[in-house]
């Protein structure tokens, strides 16, 4: 039994119709999802690999450890300490082949609305051969010649990519927000405990939000200092109440329903008892800041939200209220998928159809190999950047976020005044 399983996942490796080998004890899996998770499988491994680039603990584990380390650095032709293989310099190498390797593929996959063509095969199947060929790009990104050159373009291509894929997930943040209130609040109309389930969803935010502004007033700011983070806090604040005053005001509620530079002081000490393990704190930051930039490729890349970033919107008529109704109603499997109990492990719900843009999947995972490339290298300190001082903070992280956080405060309020400003158009979310 188990020799036929890896027979089927052999297969698999060389072609999509090999899949149909896999034997009872693999886990039934859908096609489209089983496609995204090899995707993301890969985009983690090259991750992890960024990660080591840029820990200094790995790269003097190496020299400790490693037998004539520095002759095999010199006969490889890598420095005398393996220098080109570490930093950020090798960092944005490999994620320059990894863009390159999700970028051809969203060109191969455009305009693809059956998964029975050519290239739908080539997208859901022969994965032994697809990492080969991300190994290669990657690896053949160290022999671009005029280095300094390409690092420097490439360093401002990689900061546009990175600030597209962050206005993206605001979008769709925005957009989840809106979806949420809309789903609860049809299920006013048949049971008026919607009323207070969104109530006591609304209190848990704001008592979140109230907390969290009180919290850093309290260990971020002190009475003789810490202007700077005086002033962001009352900002950021006031952003907060302005959006949430505009949003039950009279006016915009018809139409909708019509259609510190001192460092010392300004930064909390906890104490050692916190940092005394600084390996452990990098390593469960870093894979939280990753496993959230996987979820946001993942649920960016479903059909809703390729088409809530195209203003195409389900009626609100035909909205059912659902405590889980980001993950779609009830009885939505495939017809296949409800009549298969023995046979294939892998169920194909991709017979009439695809069912999300394999193009634009493919993009999301090349911005997000931009944001990935910048965040680990801290942006603009590229040069002082390594994983382990990647929770201490930079400056241009701050203002990334900060820019992010009045970003999001922007689309948020434009969908609410967007409809007194044009009432002629009609604004669904």
């Amino acid at each position: 039994m188990s020799a036929q399983c890896c027979a089927g996942q052999l297969a698999c490796c060389c072609g999509s119709a090999g899949c149909s080998l896999c034997c009872g004890c693999c886990p039934k899996i859908r096609q489209s999802r089983s496609t995204r998770f090899m995707y993301a499988l890969y985009f983690i491994l090259v991750v992890l690999l960024c990660c080591v680039m840029m820990s200094r603990t790995v790269a003097n584990e190496m020299k400790e450890r490693i037998p004539f380390y520095e002759d095999i650095c010199k006969g490889i032709k890598a420095g005398d300490t393996c220098e080109k293989l570490v930093g950020y310099s090798a960092v944005y190498r490999v994620c320059f082949g990894m863009a390159c390797f999700f970028f051809i593929f969203c060109l191969l996959t455009l305009k693809i609305n059956s998964s029975k063509g050519c290239r739908a095969h080539i997208h859901n199947g022969f994965w032994f051969f697809k990492l080969l060929l991300l190994g290669a790009m990657c690896s053949g990104a160290f022999f671009i010649p005029d280095q300094e050159t390409f690092l420097n373009a490439w360093r401002y291509v990689g900061a546009i990519g990175g600030f597209i894929f962050i206005g993206i997930q605001l979008i769709l943040l925005v957009e989840f927000a809106h979806k949420w209130n809309k789903n609860w609040t049809a299920g006013t109309a048949t049971n008026k405990l919607w009323y207070a389930a969104l109530a006591l969803v609304t209190l848990i935010m704001y008592s979140i939000a109230a907390g969290g502004l009180i919290l850093m007033a309290l260990f971020y700011t002190q009475k003789d200092g810490c202007l700077e983070n005086k002033i962001l806090l009352g900002l950021n604040g006031g952003l907060c109440l302005l959006i949430s005053v505009v949003a039950i005001s009279p006016c915009v509620q018809n139409p909708l329903d019509e259609h510190g530079k001192n460092v010392t002081i300004c930064v909390p000490d906890f104490g050692q008892d916190l940092y005394r393990d600084e390996n452990l704190v990098t390593g469960l930051g870093t894979t939280l800041l990753f496993m959230c930039i996987l979820y946001s490729c993942l649920t960016s890349t479903t059909r809703s939200s390729s088409d809530a970033l195209q203003g195409r919107y389900a009626a609100p008529e035909l909205e059912v209220a659902r405590c889980c109704f980001c993950f779609g109603p009830d009885g939505e499997d495939t017809e296949e998928q409800q009549n298969v109990k023995e046979g294939p492990r892998v169920i194909y719900d991709e017979k009439r159809g695809t069912v999300y843009s394999y193009s634009y999947f493919h993009f999301v995972f090349f911005l997000a190999s931009l944001y990935v490339m910048m965040t680990v290298t801290s942006w603009f300190n590229y040069e002082s950047a390594n994983i382990e001082t990647f929770f201490s903070g930079s400056w241009s992280i701050f203002w990334v976020k900060m820019a992010s956080c009045w970003m999001c405060v922007l689309l948020y309020l434009g969908t609410l005044v967007a409809p007194l400003c044009c009432p002629s158009r009609q604004f669904s979310v």
